[in-house]
């Protein structure tokens, strides 16, 4: 029910209150005045005042007497009923707002933003109002004085909306300036050691009320996950992340299909999930990753990142056997198509746009110009990989695969 419709509709019964409260006044005035003659109103069979005014002699017509008592006698039962109709409206009244609120807050963003000023709800007019009524509950005023006082849905004068228009932005100011401190914050934790890393996943997650429809924090929060399953030690912990992260990354590419980040982290997170699924969904997770992997590239072209990991799914394709592509074609209709050429010129492009970019990238050009039969070019590139020092995980997995590759290649 609109708070507009809620007022009409009490207005209307304190009014049809009043004007049955005259009758009873009547009648107790008839009672009372036994006078030779008075005028009386009838009813007619549609139970509707007539509009013609009939004069009844007490002492001479009792009947007539009777007749009018009766009716006046249902009245004032009417009156009674109307009197525990309205105590039942009162009290409902008090919750009417927040089944309102509710309501409001359960539409479509665009929807709201269609609606007229006077009828939208900012975070500091819901302050305002809540304030307002716990006050005048508080001050045993009544639900209809603090309903228009707190002017949830009441049209606000043009003073109290250019306040409101004034404040607002401040509000969001602080609320953007707060974000952008976290996020930082985040950042510079994500660099840290594996107990920042850990607390950089906690913070988030006290933090998501607030952020949580925010983009930049969710593909954040992603990334989070990201970094403790591969911190984690324990299987089923690390499964849990995995899962936990790729239903954010899922959410954050939702709330916002523009984001490069979101679709990047949301990538990883079915790579890593194809560690404990099944073999079916092993296959499907791929094909995601790579429309993901795609759709980043898309948005953000010169980020090595989604190179370097197209790069990595590209080399993976190739390497599938026989069996493996036939069981793909046989679940999906097609199987994954990629050639070392093609995982050769995603790694270096991650070079062209950051040289030195990674210890690992090294290793799998390496690991390319081998298989291709360039054996010179990739002994430079093993040699440019042992330059490098082991300062994370990545790097520790780089340097095991170079002590496999460098006595192939004589380096």
């Amino acid at each position: 029910m609109a708070q507009a419709d809620s007022k009409v509709l009490v207005l209307g019964a304190l009014a049809g209150v009043a004007g049955i409260g005259l009758a009873v006044v009547f009648y107790q005035g008839f009672r009372s005045r036994r006078r030779g003659s008075w005028p009386g109103f009838y009813l007619n069979r549609n139970n509707e005042q007539a509009t013609s005014v009939m004069l009844v002699d007490g002492p001479g017509l009792p009947g007539g007497q009777a007749v009018v008592l009766e009716r006046l006698e249902a009245l004032i039962q009417c009156v009674s009923e109307l009197k525990d109709e309205m105590k039942a409206l009162k009290e409902a009244l008090p919750t009417l707002q927040d089944q309102v609120r509710e309501e409001l807050r359960g539409r479509d963003g665009a929807e709201a933003r269609r609606a007229s000023p006077l009828h939208r709800t900012t975070p500091t007019r819901r302050k305002r109002a809540a304030g307002t009524i716990a006050g005048a509950r508080a001050g045993g005023r009544s639900s209809e004085e603090a309903e228009s006082e707190g002017g949830y849905m009441t049209a606000l004068t043009d003073s109290e909306e250019e306040e409101l228009s004034d404040t607002e932005p401040g509000d969001e100011e602080q609320l953007t300036d707060k974000l952008s401190v976290l996020l930082e914050r985040i950042d510079r934790l994500r660099q840290g050691t594996e107990s920042d890393k850990r607390e950089s996943l906690n913070i988030l997650l006290e933090q998501r009320e607030e952020f949580g429809q925010n983009s930049p924090f969710l593909w954040r929060l992603t990334r989070a996950y990201c970094d403790v399953h591969d911190i984690s030690t324990a299987l089923e912990e690390k499964k849990i992340h995995a899962e936990t992260g790729k239903k954010v990354g899922e959410e954050a590419v939702k709330l916002n299909p523009t984001c490069a980040e979101s679709h990047q982290w949301y990538a990883i997170m079915c790579g890593i999930m194809a560690e404990y699924d099944t073999v079916q969904n092993k296959i499907r997770n791929g094909y995601i990753f790579k429309d993901h992997l795609d759709k980043a590239i898309e948005l953000k072209p010169q980020d090595p990142m989604s190179y370097y990991l197209l790069g990595r799914w590209c080399y993976a394709v190739a390497q599938l056997s026989w069996i493996e592509r036939k069981v793909a074609a046989t679940l999906f209709g097609e199987p994954p198509s990629a050639t070392v050429d093609d995982a050769l010129k995603n790694f270096l492009k991650v070079e062209e746009i950051h040289p030195g970019y990674s210890k690992l990238n090294y290793v799998f050009l390496a690991k390319c110009y081998k298989d291709l039969g360039q054996r010179e070019k990739a002994r430079k590139m093993c040699e440019a990989a042992c330059s490098m020092n082991a300062v994370s995980k990545e790097d520790e997995e780089a340097q095991k695969e170079l002590d496999l590759l460098c006595p192939v290649l004589g380096v």
